[in-house]
């Protein structure tokens, strides 16, 4: 049985996107950090993993672009999740009881609204599904978590709001994370990283070896390097698969304007 993992507790938004990506045959296997997933992966511990890379509202995971600095591992698809956050409880507790809510920051913060009408305790967690676990364990009555249905059934507990993020239209883009990536389908994406040689114009002739070829770029991102005080790496998605000859030269031309060029993959475009 090929098994996938993914960051935190079954019931995670990650552990739907392994589920949406592959068939209902794969086995999860949760992590408790997103290196653990890279390392996994690495060591073919697994057969793949997954881990996010980008919110609609929120913006981008930076930890797990950083992580393809540490692991020579390759894309070989993306999946798109939508997320539906829910006030999720123990059995017979309602809302008037509630003290303090927990889940992951970046499901707090998509839920400010919501929250900020409240005079609940904000308590940050590792995971969506991790903040229910942790509330039926130890029997707290007097709490909340946000997390997905799923992380509610799971735990056997209570949704008492549905859909409770600020802004309904909700998802995450996901990267499946392989030793290879996938091969020339036609409907494909690129994503590299790439650091622009410290010169003028640089990163506008960079991009323009893109453009003079006609490829849509549908992502561009600055990171800091963490090396040097105000240098950058950009992390770039294209339309095309790296074989495509308009892409091969594209990303030979590029290397003249950078200091170097790390091809992540290609893989389908997620519907």
């Amino acid at each position: 049985m090929k098994t996938v993992a993914f960051q935190g507790e079954p019931g995670a938004y990650s552990e739907r996107a392994v589920y949406q990506f592959f068939d209902s045959t794969i086995k999860s296997q949760p992590c408790k950090d997103f290196r653990e997933v890279f390392e996994s992966v690495n060591k073919q511990k697994v057969t793949a993993g997954v881990v996010p890379v980008e919110n609609s509202i929120e913006g981008s995971v930076n930890q797990n672009y950083d992580l393809f600095f540490d692991y020579n591992l390759k894309v070989r698809g993306e999946v798109i999740v939508r997320i539906e956050h829910c006030l999720i409880v123990n059995p017979n507790t309602n809302i008037d009881q509630i003290q303090a809510v927990y889940s992951h920051p970046q499901a707090l913060a998509q839920c400010h609204k919501y929250l900020e009408n409240q005079r609940w305790e904000i308590i940050p967690t590792y995971d969506t599904a991790g903040s229910v676990k942790i509330i039926k364990e130890q029997k707290k009555l007097n709490a909340a978590a946000i997390a997905s249905e799923r992380a509610a059934q799971i735990y056997g507990m209570q949704i008492l709001s549905r859909n409770i993020a600020d802004n309904k239209e909700n998802y995450t883009r996901f990267f499946v994370i392989d030793h290879e990536d996938a091969k020339f389908t036609g409907t494909d994406k690129t994503s590299i990283i790439f650091s622009a040689k410290h010169e003028p114009g640089s990163l506008y002739k960079a991009l323009g070896e893109f453009a003079g070829r006609n490829i849509n770029l549908t992502k561009i991102e600055s990171r800091p390097t963490k090396k040097t005080a105000w240098e950058y790496n950009f992390y770039l998605d294209f339309e095309g698969h790296r074989t495509e000859q308009k892409c091969k030269e594209a990303l030979l031309a590029l290397e003249k304007h950078s200091m170097f060029v790390k091809v992540l993959g290609s893989y389908p475009k997620a519907a």
